[in-house]
């Protein structure tokens, strides 16, 4: 098995590669989506925001698609806010980020994805990302169907992380940083824009 992973500016894109990951014969309890929730992706996800507070519970949100998406919660991040998540790398961080609390240990969002097989450069990437207003699609699959799920991927409009990390390189960016506060709806907005995605 192989963990791959893609960022995506535009939530629409994320729910198309999950739900095509699922058409190709990704069980869903393989797969998992991290998103920024800054445009309340979904009606429900108010109130169980209220329930999330400041840790890592996730409260259940009603989800209108099959599969994963219907398993969709709310949870906080460390450094991100508010992010709608379905899957086991939300399971894993949740687990991480009350540990942290609890014990002071590292982990959250970043640890969950080097724990499962992301390199710890492009992790950091994909946190930041999702701080920024993105969302992120992982998945856990077979070696032989590794092509065929990062081509999934591709075309539903991923963001490569290695331009990506160039780009906030370029303005003072070293990694993922989840003592700093998330980004506000006015700042995702200009980071869109930046990237040609604004209005999502």
């Amino acid at each position: 098995m192989k963990t791959i992973t893609g960022l995506f500016d535009d939530h629409s894109d994320a729910r198309s590669a999950v739900n095509a990951l699922e058409s190709a014969g990704v069980p869903s309890d393989d797969i998992s989506i991290v998103s920024n929730n800054a445009d309340n992706h979904h009606t429900d996800e108010s109130k169980a925001a209220e329930g999330a507070g400041t840790g890592a519970g996730i409260g259940a949100v009603v989800g209108g698609a099959g599969g994963l998406l219907t398993g969709l919660g709310i949870m906080a991040i460390p450094g991100v806010g508010p992010v709608v998540a379905a899957g086991w790398l939300a399971a894993t961080a949740a687990g991480a980020v009350a540990g942290a609390v609890a014990g002071g240990a590292a982990g959250g969002i970043v640890g969950a994805m080097t724990d499962n097989g992301v390199s710890e450069e492009d992790a950091h990437v994909y946190a930041e990302g999702v701080r920024r207003g993105g969302t992120i699609v992982t998945a856990k699959v077979d070696d032989a169907m590794v092509p065929e799920a990062e081509a999934i991927l591709k075309r539903s409009n991923w963001v490569d992380p290695s331009e990506r990390r160039v780009a906030y390189n370029e303005q003072g960016w070293e990694k993922f940083d989840d003592t700093l506060d998330p980004y506000n709806a006015e700042q995702i907005e200009k980071e869109r824009t930046r990237y040609g995605r604004p209005g999502l």
